[in-house]
């Protein structure tokens, strides 16, 4: 069977030096995914994915991030310390619904076992493009990896809207048949100059220089999350409470960092960053810089004019898991779901989004070692 996947993993590789070469070609094909939106719609209750809550439990969500299946670490040891990972924190767990915030794998093959893993739980999953989950196009493309996402049996990603780069859609809690919570999954995008859209987030240094950072939300997904909230709100004769996964953190996060935090001195001679009052939603700690957009685009003002979005769920920052409430929006970190790239050996895990009855929602980290 190694030897199978070996020779598998082998061909894949040759499609992943010949895409950038069949990109213009490739992007044709998968148009037909996307769908077509405008802000005058309707909103109808069957926009959204429904996933029922048992009345007798609260509703679990288990997200991993930044698993980072590359071509080098899919079949080592790495790779099945990754697997074992996953498989014995969900069998812990017990989650109604599988997330990922992004930065999945940066392979064709890493993509096809994440889809083989995630969907022998069977258990619905539900993931977000990262900056590597394409590499920029360099290796492979989103749209390749987006269509065997689609093609998954449990698996509940859809392309989403034109133009908004790949896998922006909505999932609503529902107990007794009416929407009690709403999880927004949107695409974050890569490096602020790769398109003009992403343009919105540069931002400027002392000199007046651009500053180029990643990317995050663009105008239009902004729209589109307005029209949701509104159209949600419209079905459910009330603001319904919502949580928003992506892979790169708004620019607030640096915000909130900068007034709610203390930093200190590691025995390790390293700066770590703690809030200043620990509660039950204000936890953990930073150990590397916040790697938001460099401009700030706006989204989490429009969260707090709107009222929906109580929380936030980010990946990227590896070695982050700090959870912070910033004007009653819970800005978190998800842990470090897997051994690509780095990371630390103390926050690797999964974290865990509960939803009771009312739709209000808690966050919390569930830490796992495969050592």
């Amino acid at each position: 069977m190694a030897i199978v996947k070996l020779v598998f993993a082998f061909l894949l590789s040759l499609t992943q030096i010949l895409t950038p070469y069949c990109q213009f070609a490739f992007n044709g094909g998968i148009d037909k995914f996307f769908e077509d939106w405008s802000a005058t719609d309707t909103f109808a209750e069957d926009y959204a994915v429904e996933l029922e809550k048992d009345p007798n439990k609260d509703f679990v969500v288990l997200n991993f991030s930044d698993i980072q299946l590359n071509p080098q670490n899919v079949y080592s040891e790495y790779g099945e310390m990754t697997y074992e990972m996953i498989k014995k924190t969900v069998a812990e767990v017990k989650p109604d619904l599988i997330t990922l915030t992004g930065d999945n794998s940066s392979s064709k093959v890493g993509y096809l076992e994440l889809i083989e893993l995630f969907d022998s739980f069977e258990i619905p999953w539900a993931p977000v493009m990262g900056n590597h989950d394409g590499d920029n196009g360099n290796y492979h493309h989103e749209g390749w990896d987006s269509k065997q996402l689609t093609n998954a049996e449990y698996c509940l990603f859809k392309f989403g809207p034109k133009d908004m780069g790949y896998g922006n859609y909505i999932i609503n809690i529902t107990e007794n048949g009416k929407i009690i919570h709403s999880l927004f999954m949107v695409d974050t995008h890569s490096g602020a100059g790769d398109t003009d859209a992403g343009k919105i987030n540069y931002g400027k240094g002392a000199d007046g220089s651009d500053l180029i950072g990643y990317d995050h939300l663009w105008a239009n997904q902004i729209e589109w999350y307005k029209w949701a909230v509104n159209g949600i709100k419209s079905v459910a004769g009330r603001t319904v409470e919502s949580t928003v996964f992506f892979h790169i953190p708004v620019y607030e996060y640096r915000t909130a960092r900068d007034l709610m935090c203390y930093t200190t001195t590691t025995e390790s001679g390293s700066t770590e960053f703690f809030p200043t009052v620990e509660s039950m939603d204000v936890f953990g700690s930073l150990r590397e810089g916040i790697c938001s957009p460099e401009g700030n685009n706006g989204f989490f003002d429009v969260c707090l004019e709107l009222g929906s979005t109580k929380t936030m769920i980010a990946g990227h920052d590896h070695t982050n898991d700090l959870a912070l409430n910033y004007k009653g929006i819970n800005l978190a970190y998800s842990l470090k779901g897997g051994y690509g790239s780095y990371w630390d050996e103390d926050k690797i895990g999964g974290s865990i989004l509960s939803i009771n009855s009312d739709g209000e929602a808690s966050f919390s980290h569930h830490y796992a070692n495969a050592k």
